[in-house]
């Protein structure tokens, strides 16, 4: 392994996320960022409104984890739940490769939908839009067996599938027109056919049981690491050996970055200075696949490993609230690449205050990370609150700084 590789594997982890993010937010308060300052202070009122909207939505404090699963629940109804409880399982590990399966694809399609798309949904009628929407209908393309290549096995993803999406398939599964357009739809159905040909190409990973699918992902970190481990492993697991599908990103020594991005404020005496990783989905992705390693008997630790999302429900809430301000405020007018180096401080400062955001909120609730992980503090939360305060301020709620991206970010 050269340098430039041991240096890229040193980015593939939850503290390479949080380590770069803190130095930033370090910067920040010293007022020696190009485009943001900080003003800590009001961080107060901010965990006054979490603890708020937390307390409203789960008076006895009993927050569940932030993941993919709590979108498969509509006005109370487990959608998931009810489709796990008529399928025929031969055992727990089964079960835990077709909810790995459902995870995986569900949340690589969960990036911001825009404000135009919304998901007409077959058993209520309601038109339902951004994460939610997408969750719903990635759900009902997967009970449909949309993504399987058994007609005897619908509740199962298999790369030969995945690899033969086509945007026109996905448009029909989120009912994409051109009067219900969907943000980045061929990109994310390009991500779908790479992580199918991913799949299919790494047997040693994802064929345990049967043909190349994600869920053998559970089989693998199980066979890595026993029937006990920490959250991080699961995203380390995850950025090497799904990586390669982040096509069109940044790379070194060989090595896929994925969700990772230059900042000029980071310097280092090796080859990753100025490189600053936020993995958003794959976390997003790893906090969701925390609960179907638990069903399946997997004691699964260090929670507050992962970090804060780095996404604009959670980034939003800085801005709106004014922790987080702009030096140039014109900037607000105008939309910016993923890629920019705004939009890269924007997101790293995210992860580092939601970790002061969480001290905060510990504190006055009289809580510890062992009680109230990061995870529920997200969902209780942050990205509630996030959303809340974008419809405060703007009709429609969009977040307060427009991103463009192809649907594969955030």
């Amino acid at each position: 392994m050269t340098s430039d590789t041991a240096a890229a594997f040193s980015l593939l982890t939850a503290e390479a996320v949080r380590s770069r993010a803190h130095q930033l937010l370090a910067l920040g308060l010293e007022g020696r960022l190009p485009h943001f300052q900080v003003e800590i202070g009001k961080l107060d009122k901010v965990a006054d409104r979490v603890i708020a909207v937390t307390r409203a939505a789960y008076p006895m404090l009993d927050v569940p984890f932030h993941s993919r699963w709590r979108h498969f629940v509509h006005k109370g109804k487990d959608r998931f739940g009810a489709l796990a409880a008529k399928a025929s399982w031969r055992d727990a590990a089964a079960r835990a490769r077709a909810e790995f399966d459902l995870a995986i694809v569900s949340v690589f399609l969960d990036a911001g939908a825009g404000t135009q798309w919304s998901y007409t949904d077959p058993q209520s009628g309601e038109h339902i839009g951004r994460s939610e929407g997408l969750a719903l209908a990635s759900l009902d393309m997967f009970a449909a067996g949309a993504f399987s290549a058994d007609v005897n096995d619908p509740l199962r993803v298999d790369a030969a599938r995945l690899a033969q999406l086509s945007a026109d398939d996905l448009a029909r599964g989120f009912q994409v027109t051109a009067d219900n357009p969907l943000v980045g739809l061929d990109g994310r159905a390009a991500l779908l056919r790479r992580l199918g040909d991913l799949v299919a190409w790494k047997p040693d990973v994802f064929t345990k049981q049967d043909t190349p699918r994600p869920g053998a992902l559970f089989d693998h970190l199980v066979a890595t690491h026993g029937t006990a481990f920490a959250a991080p492993d699961i995203l380390a697991a995850l950025l090497r050996e799904l990586g390669p599908i982040w096509s069109s990103r940044l790379s070194l020594g060989g090595v896929p970055l994925g969700d990772c991005w230059r900042h000029r404020s980071i310097v280092t005496d090796d080859a990753t200075s100025g490189l600053v990783p936020l993995h958003k989905l794959s976390q997003w992705l790893s906090y969701s696949l925390i609960e179907p390693l638990q069903r399946a008997g997997i004691a699964v630790s260090d929670i507050d490993g992962l970090t804060g999302l780095a996404e604009y429900r959670n980034g939003g809430l800085f801005v709106d609230a004014s922790v987080l301000n702009l030096h140039e405020p014109v900037q607000i007018l105008k939309a910016h690449d993923v890629s920019s180096e705004l939009v890269v401080e924007w997101r790293s400062l995210t992860v580092a205050l939601l970790d002061r955001l969480a001290e905060l909120i510990r504190n006055r609730l009289g809580m510890n990370a062992e009680t109230l992980p990061l995870a529920r503090i997200l969902e209780g939360g942050t990205w509630a609150a996030g959303r809340a305060i974008a419809l405060e301020k703007r009709e429609g709620g969009p977040p307060p700084i427009t991103v463009v991206s192809d649907g594969t970010v955030f």
